[in-house]
């Protein structure tokens, strides 16, 4: 059995091409007119909150953070998320949210919001936001939006539009 040698590293402009073919690889064309990439569109996201996960130097995973304003919420989308086919599984996307969530929280963000699978993220902290709570930029399916509260009273001043802010 192959023994993974996992680094978690913050994303720089290295991984700029293979963190787009992971998630080309993940998510396929069609991954530029969804919602989220639309607000990702808006502005860059922020590389001090973003991660890679390397196996032997090679960069098989990552997440990315955005900055948003959701309703009276300043926070961050988090997403993609992507992890190789062949290293599926083993923990590495549910380490990269942990790592990403904890970043943000150490930064002074108020929220970190997804749009994503409940079963997958409930378990990593992440709860449902009121149903159409938030306008984003396209279409949404509202039992996927998911938040982990940061700050005080998150889920109140979650309503509104949520799009990129600096």
């Amino acid at each position: 059995m192959h023994k993974h040698d996992l680094v978690y590293l913050t994303e720089d402009a290295s991984h700029d091409a293979v963190i787009e073919h992971i998630n080309e690889e993940a998510f396929g064309p069609g991954r530029h007119v969804r919602a989220a990439a639309r607000i990702r569109e808006q502005g860059p996201h922020d590389r001090s909150l973003s991660f890679v996960c390397a196996d032997d130097g090679e960069t098989i995973a990552s997440v990315r953070m955005t900055p948003v304003m959701a309703g009276g919420v300043r926070g961050h989308l988090l997403g993609p998320l992507a992890v190789r086919p062949s290293h599926k599984n083993q923990g590495i996307g549910r380490e990269l949210v942990r790592i990403a969530v904890e970043a943000a929280r150490r930064k002074g963000s108020e929220a970190v919001i997804l749009i994503g699978d409940p079963p997958y993220y409930g378990p990593l902290g992440f709860e449902k936001v009121a149903y159409n709570a938030l306008a984003f930029p396209g279409p949404v399916d509202p039992g996927r939006v998911l938040v982990v509260p940061i700050g005080e009273n998150v889920h109140p001043r979650l309503k509104g539009t949520i799009g990129w802010c600096a």
